[in-house]
């Protein structure tokens, strides 16, 4: 019985951590919340190509340093810049480039993969049990990147107080029926 009555109270107090850790998560350090969200296009480019870098949600100057191209800095009131990619970026590589938010010091990484080359397989030397095969040119793949998946992103107010109301009703349900199998039980 001790049980049933707890199990509500559990319920709720999850479900005001769940709406309190997103917002926790995405809060600035001096308690503001952020909406800085940085981001380059195309995220995936050859040696030697031209970058468009964006500085969305910073109002002040943002500088974005990576390992293979120049410092560059997005003026305030501005929202992008461009760069160019060193022409002996390692194809196939994954480079992390950083946006400094000037106007709240806030840092963010953003991943820039560089086109793989073409490669050959070579051919093993036939002998007498194997029969030779040919062969092949293909693009060397980045891999697959395992990680956030979409919880990455910006933090959508309305997604956030859909979700908290589901859990308030979802909890609300639970109390409702708990209380209700009680009362049946007592009479």
């Amino acid at each position: 019985m001790r049980a049933i009555r707890v199990a509500p109270l559990a319920l709720l107090g999850a479900g005001a951590l769940t709406l309190i850790a997103p917002s926790a998560a995405f809060a600035a350090p001096d308690g503001a919340s952020s909406t800085f969200n940085p981001t380059i296009t195309p995220s995936v480019i050859a040696p030697g190509g031209r970058v468009t870098l964006g500085a969305g949600g910073c109002t002040g100057e943002t500088t974005v340093s990576s390992g293979i191209f120049d410092t560059t800095t997005i003026p305030s009131g501005s929202t992008t810049a461009t760069a160019t990619v060193d022409s002996d970026a390692r194809r196939g590589a994954v480079y992390a480039v950083t946006f400094t938010c000037g106007s709240t010091g806030t840092s963010r990484n953003v991943n820039l993969t560089i086109t793989g080359g073409a490669t050959s397989s070579p051919t093993p030397a036939p002998t007498p049990t194997t029969v030779p095969t040919a062969s092949s040119t293909a693009l060397v793949p980045g891999g697959v990147r395992g990680g956030l998946g979409g919880s990455t992103g910006t933090t959508d107010t309305v997604e956030v107080a859909a979700g908290g109301a589901l859990v308030v009703t979802a909890a609300s349900g639970a109390l409702y029926f708990a209380r209700r199998r009680n009362a049946d039980r007592r009479h």
